[in-house]
């Protein structure tokens, strides 16, 4: 019984997170400007002049959906899904060092980045500028 159990709830997760990834990726693909990979550091305007409560809660909020992304990005890599966009939209919202060079080198890849500009291109946004090492991969 408890193994009809948890055989349950993993494909009840699996078909979630493949519904979530069709539904939620692109739209936070179109909703990145087209310079976010060449810009090193972006500031958002949302939090200049709030109260520094409302900034926090914000940046909580970001980087905890960023985490959920990234681990349901991993899981996607062996279920039904769009795992490395997951993981490439996991990373843009959460605020570590050195995430610049990972998204870079997700980018650099030709398939990630075909899809994403095809993702884009739908939307009726340019697509993303690419700095020189993603161009070059």
């Amino acid at each position: 019984m408890d193994q009809e159990l948890l055989l349950y709830w993993a494909v009840a997760g699996s078909i979630a997170m493949f519904v979530g990834s069709l539904i939620l990726l692109p739209v936070l693909i179109v909703l990145l400007p087209a310079d976010y990979f060449t810009c090193e550091h972006r500031r958002f305007a949302f939090f200049d002049g709030r109260h520094p409560v409302v900034r926090y809660a914000v940046l909580i909020l970001k980087n905890g959906i960023g985490v959920l992304l990234l681990l349901a990005g991993l899981i996607m890599l062996v279920t039904p899904g769009q795992g490395v966009l997951a993981i490439l939209a996991g990373l843009t919202l959460l605020d570590l060092p050195g995430k610049r060079n990972v998204e870079r080198r997700i980018l650099g890849r030709p398939a990630i980045r075909k899809a994403m500009n095809a993702i884009r291109r739908r939307a009726g946004k340019p697509e993303f500028e690419l700095p020189e090492e993603a161009r070059n991969a």
